[in-house]
């Protein structure tokens, strides 16, 4: 795979004074072009081995362009913090929005490589790994991202040299570390482990570009040149229409679907219920104050019918709950900034650390409900969205997070007796809206999405809880059982 990155590409110095100027001009107009479209953004990730000039390529590139418009990301080993949440979350969080450039050193693939060459994982670990950052950077390509991959490649010899030349330059000694060399006696493993991870993720709509670091001159014209191509034929191409070749949902030849079988007549009465409220409120407060909770966290994700009783379920939750461990994230239509980046960016930001909670009030789930409902997004976008959202889930889990998915459900003549209560009620009536109305008059429609986001989301990992909610006291009690259980079990 490096080979053709051996061979001594050079640029001599008159070709470079001759083309670098016009190449900087060029690519601040796209850049600014860009900028002004608000299009898709571009994300540009800068590997490679060790003294291959990986940073000053970086400042190569803020210097021929406006940095204004540059998000450049140096990521070294994960802070304690970021240890705490899912490996992705510290990408997730540093993405550029639509019309930036986002440039990373230090990307998705470093911890990887760096774990299977010096042997603490297998190989099998880094297979896993690239397969998941595959998938994440299909969704971001899927979201519309320019995804731009370059491996700066030494020979070994010439790493070598590179390390020591530097090394000797006591202007320049500084940027050799004892890691350096350690990195330099494991060149093969090094080089066999990044073709594995580079073979595996080098996609159609992604590929890797490896570029000889060799000659300064000839490794930045490379970056820049390739990089104004890519940006100019996306600038300047219209848009297509994303497709979709998945098959239509299965409506059941009866009828008969999962909401529909729920027994809607189960209750509670109040005197029942405030037992039983006070039972499990404690039992949950003792859990959060167990010595192992501080190993996990918890997400609880909370969708419904409007008037379902999500927020009254959500406040008999908390009341057990000391006010320094949780966070509530109310889920609205997505704002300005949110619109700017992929539509999981704004919940993988808010994922908790271990030892708190994060509730949302409805979710990530608004890609297949709401959204494909009333069509705000393409049919193409929430057929995908099913894998993504289940991508998502498994990668909270697997950061030992404790993710509960709470589906609440309520008959339609219950609902317009609620809608009701809410109009005639002075101090409720902001709880219903003329958008509530226009949902109901599509309940078909998102009853048959309900049932094909259970079938294809409800996973061994993160299974839905349907709670029948007909009865607010017994909905509320189920909840709140359904945690307890649940928390028992992991801690």
């Amino acid at each position: 795979m490096f080979e053709s990155a051996e061979l001594g590409h050079r640029i001599p110095k008159e070709v470079w004074e001759r083309e670098v100027p016009p190449l900087r001009e060029a690519l601040l107009d796209a850049q600014y072009d860009l900028a002004s479209a608000k299009r898709f953004p571009v994300i540009l990730l800068v590997a490679g081995v060790d003294g291959s000039g990986k940073s000053e390529t970086v400042n190569t590139l803020n210097e021929w362009m406006d940095p204004r418009h540059i998000q450049t990301v140096g990521l070294d080993a994960p802070s304690d913090e970021e240890r705490e949440r899912p490996h992705m979350w510290r990408y997730w969080r540093a993405l550029p929005p639509k019309g930036k450039i986002g440039i990373f050193d230090g990307s998705w693939y470093t911890w990887p490589i760096l774990e299977r060459a010096y042997g603490r994982s297998k190989t099998s670990d880094l297979d896993q790994d690239m397969a998941r950052v595959a998938r994440f950077e299909q969704m971001l390509i899927h979201e519309g991202a320019l995804v731009l991959k370059f491996w700066m490649h030494l020979g070994k010899d010439v790493q070598r040299k590179r390390l020591k030349g530097l090394e000797k330059d006591p202007k320049t000694r500084w940027r050799v570390t004892e890691r350096d060399w350690e990195h330099f006696e494991r060149y093969d493993t090094f080089r066999q482990v990044s073709e594995r991870a580079l073979r595996a993720t080098s996609t159609a709509d992604a590929p890797w570009i490896v570029v000889e670091a060799t000659d300064p001159r000839y490794q930045r014209l490379t970056v820049g040149k390739v990089l104004l191509e890519a940006l100019r034929a996306r600038l300047d191409t219209p848009a297509a229409a994303p497709t979709s070749l998945a098959a239509e949902p299965r409506v059941a030849v009866d009828q008969v679907n999962v909401l529909k079988a729920l027994d809607l007549t189960q209750r509670l009465d109040k005197q029942d219920y405030e037992e039983a409220l006070l039972t499990y409120q404690g039992r949950l407060n003792r859990l959060t104050r167990h010595s192992n909770f501080r190993k996990h966290s918890v997400v609880l994700a909370f969708e419904g019918m409007d008037a379902a009783g999500k927020g009254g379920g959500i406040r008999r939750i908390t009341q057990a709950l000391d006010a320094r461990l949780y966070q509530i994230h109310p889920v609205a239509a997505p704002t300005e900034e949110e619109r700017a980046q992929p539509y999981l960016w704004r919940f993988w930001r808010y994922l908790p650390r271990r030892g708190k909670v994060a509730i949302f009030d409805r979710s990530w789930y608004g890609r297949v409900l709401v959204e494909r409902v009333e069509g705000f997004c393409s049919e193409a976008d929430w057929r995908r969205a099913y894998s993504e959202i289940n991508e998502f889930e498994d990668q909270i889990v697997r950061s030992r997070s404790i993710l509960l998915k709470f589906w609440l459900s309520v008959s339609l003549d219950e609902q317009l007796r609620r809608f009701q209560e809410r109009q005639d009620t002075p101090f409720k009536r902001f709880k219903i809206t003329d958008e509530d109305w226009r949902n109901r008059e599509k309940w078909p429609a998102y009853e048959a999405a309900v049932c094909e986001m259970l079938d294809r989301t409800s996973t061994e990992i993160a299974p839905w809880t349907l709670v029948e909610s007909e009865n607010k006291y017994f909905g509320r009690i189920k909840m709140l059982r359904t945690i307890c259980k649940r928390l028992e079990d992991e801690l």
